[in-house]
């Protein structure tokens, strides 16, 4: 059985046309749960409110004001230890190789030069690797293969840019 509208109509403060006061009350006649919810939805709107001790919204925005502080306090210390532990560790990694560049000219240009030749050797060997890799291939796979694959890369695509679609579409408040 469906209660959601009956459950919205009951526990909602809105009035109720004519057509759903008569549903409702012929739901409930029906239902035990819609009815102990409808039973349960009047005492708490009968119950009287009681009022706040004295003083308790200084003491509420006195305890908010000092949970906020050392919750600024704590993000102050944790950023503080993450960037003194990231520079620490960086020093420890760049230490070797900037005492060898600090050391003499010859030595950082030969540095700078081993780096962009080993730099163009590995881009070299990628591409052969690539273009070894683009003449086997397609051999090995067969063309139902690459139907496959293509529609499964295309399924990602089409479902990558329907979320990116779906997170733009909505401006977000705050």
């Amino acid at each position: 059985m469906n209660h959601r509208p009956f459950e919205d109509w009951i526990l909602d403060e809105q009035p109720l046309k004519p057509e759903q006061k008569r549903d409702l009350q012929a739901h409930l006649l029906e239902c035990s749960h819609c009815t102990a919810l409808s039973e349960v939805s009047l005492e708490l709107r009968s119950v009287k409110v009681a009022a706040p001790a004295p003083g308790f919204t200084a003491r509420f925005e006195a305890r908010l004001n000092s949970q906020k502080v050392r919750e600024r306090r704590n993000r102050l210390v944790g950023a503080l230890v993450l960037g003194i532990g990231g520079v620490g560790l960086l020093i420890w990694f760049i230490g070797p190789y900037m005492a060898r560049f600090l050391g003499s000219p010859a030595g950082w240009i030969a540095a700078v030069v081993s780096f962009f030749v080993v730099l163009v050797d590995m881009l070299r060997a990628l591409g052969d690797v690539g273009s070894i890799m683009l003449r086997i291939l397609p051999g090995f796979i067969p063309p139902i293969g690459w139907m496959i694959i293509l529609s499964a890369i295309s399924g990602l695509t089409l479902l990558w840019m329907v979320s990116i679609w779906r997170f733009t579409r909505f401006a977000k408040g705050v």
